[in-house]
């Protein structure tokens, strides 16, 4: 009788089961003491939802429209790299998954399979998560190519000028990605043995350069102060993805989700804004959506899957949480997603 998974916690606990020490301290670890990893996903608790009533709830939106593509959810794969720590199909896996569900996916610099193949037979495509690696030349050839194969969006992660304090696995990091242990088709044989993936001397002029390089949309990720919310606008950027990398690089103790509250102050609906890390629950993702993000992103929850079961542990976390956000906006009164905003919410007095 084949196991029935009822939440994230579920494939949590089946994922640590399957997956080797390396594999699953990879993508449990996280900065110091870990302790921002925990605050992203803490918080949420910290806010109460407040139910309408007599409401008529027998049909719900969940549709997500985003720079003229349409997706059945405001539930986002967040790029990961490495996915074939997690199952010999990696990111192939996900993107099978995504498209099947009609979630966006946004594919990793650093995920073993190229842009190109994870891409193929996508409609619409993935977003790319770029790493401007420490060659400009590499960088604009990244960007080419993924824009040929028909990628409209390129997030560029901005929070990763230096790797951060992950001690449980830094030594894999190094061997695996620096040291090209495992094959990562998007940079194969276009670094040295000097060169990274990361590039600490990056500026916020690297906007305008990225700009000249194509015609795709430019969303930046790693955003969590309100003064690099103002920056974001003055660069003409098109999107933010709130995000402290799940924890993974600075110990800021600074949530996701408190970090967007101050980011949606700067905004103010001018761009869309993203929520990354802590989602583990669709009231987790309802919360985020009547702060403001126009969705929410999500990764350890799907690698879950993803080493749990393949494209089929992926397609069922994401049902997970789409049928508990489906739920939680009915319990609530919400029919779709325009509806929700911040009468929905009480924030404790005591």
């Amino acid at each position: 009788m084949a196991t029935v998974f009822k939440n994230i916690f579920d494939y949590e606990q089946a994922a640590a089961s399957k997956l080797s020490q390396d594999a699953y301290e990879y993508l449990t670890g996280g900065a110091d003491d870990k302790r921002t990893i925990k605050r992203n996903a803490s918080v949420f608790s910290k806010i109460q939802l407040v139910p309408r009533r007599l409401v008529d709830v027998s049909k719900i939106d969940m549709k997500l429209s985003l720079f003229g593509n349409e997706y059945a959810s405001p539930i986002i794969l967040s790029p990961v790299g490495m996915q074939k720590l997690f199952h010999p199909d990696g990111a192939k896996a996900t993107a099978k998954a995504a498209d099947a569900g009609g979630h966006l996916m946004i594919a990793s610099t650093v995920t073993n399979h190229s842009y190109a193949t994870i891409a193929k037979g996508m409609a619409p495509k993935p977003w790319f998560q770029l790493y401007s690696t420490t060659q400009l030349e590499v960088t604009k050839q990244l960007i080419k190519t993924v824009e040929a194969n028909g990628c409209e969006v390129l997030v560029l992660t901005v929070d990763v000028p230096v790797v951060g304090n992950r001690e449980k696995h830094a030594k894999m990091l190094v061997e695996n990605v620096e040291g090209r242990a495992l094959s990562i088709e998007n940079l194969a044989g276009k670094l040295g043995p000097e060169d990274h993936f990361h590039n600490p001397a990056l500026t916020w002029e690297i906007i305008p350069w990225i700009k000249e390089q194509c015609k795709m949309k430019i969303i930046l990720k790693g955003i969590l102060s309100p003064k690099d919310a103002s920056l974001c606008l003055k660069y003409d950027v098109d999107g933010i993805i709130v995000s402290n990398h799940g924890g993974r690089q600075l110990e800021s103790d600074l949530s996701s989700l408190e970090a967007l509250m101050d980011v949606i102050e700067i905004t103010n609906t001018q761009i869309p804004v993203l929520l990354d890390g802590g989602i583990r629950r669709g009231t987790d993702v309802l919360k985020a959506l009547a702060l403001g993000a126009t969705a929410v992103c999500i990764g350890r929850p799907y690698i879950y899957g993803l080493a749990t079961d393949g494209a089929a542990g992926v397609f069922d976390v994401l049902n997970i949480l789409d049928t508990e956000l489906k739920r939680n906006m009915q319990l609530c009164g919400i029919r779709n997603l325009e509806e929700i905003d911040g009468s929905y919410l009480r924030f404790p007095k005591f």
